[in-house]
């Protein structure tokens, strides 16, 4: 009798897990970005999240200080851009944002640099590095479920996950960033949705 309430256990156990993988890493639903936050881009224009222009997103956290997973993620999504832009579908239907988590070190012209690495030199490159306030960021960041914590050592502590929302807001996948960024996989996610 015992042994079947520990499978019992086990299941059920491995159930709930099961639920809160789908509905955390899945499909993970609508995303309610804060309307009012407002950010300014490198090129010292505002970025709003309430004006999308029905453009799917892939957004995406870091701060140029990151000695590893950050610039590999977005070394990732500038390969992932280039073939996009083969197809003719990135900057009309699909955009990526880049969104510093410390705005105190990475000034307009600090993410400025870090954007010209990746050729990202005019506001209509279809890509947009932005930056706010601590409390405008941490808000855009939660509500996407992205947590990260400057424990004062320089290397901000962070989730690693990049964000795909299509032209209606619907938040449809977490990617892993740095290493684990697949990129076929992206891409095919995007095309899928755009298409």
């Amino acid at each position: 009798m015992k042994k079947i309430y520990i499978v019992f256990a086990s299941l059920l156990v491995l159930g709930i897990s099961i639920g809160i993988f789908y509905l955390q890493v899945i499909r993970p639903g609508n995303a309610e970005l804060p309307a009012d936050v407002v950010m300014e881009t490198i090129f010292e224009e505002e970025y709003t999240f309430s004006n999308n222009d029905n453009k799917a997103r892939l957004i995406e956290f870091m701060y140029t200080n990151c000695p590893d997973v950050c610039p590999l993620t977005t070394l990732e999504m500038a390969k992932l851009r280039n073939t996009l832009v083969d197809e003719g579908v990135f900057g009309d239907n699909v955009e990526f944002i880049t969104i510093t988590i410390d705005p105190s070190y990475d000034t307009q012209e600090v993410l400025s640099d870090y954007a010209s690495r990746f050729e990202v030199t005019s506001p209509d490159d279809g890509w947009t590095f932005i930056r706010g306030s601590e409390a405008d960021t941490k808000k855009i960041a939660d509500a996407l479920g992205f947590m990260y914590r400057d424990p004062g050592t320089g290397n901000i502590i962070h989730s690693t996950f990049t964000y795909f929302i299509d032209e209606n807001n619907n938040l449809t996948e977490k990617f892993t960033m740095g290493k684990g960024f697949d990129r076929d996989k992206v891409y095919r996610r995007i095309m899928s949705t755009i298409n």
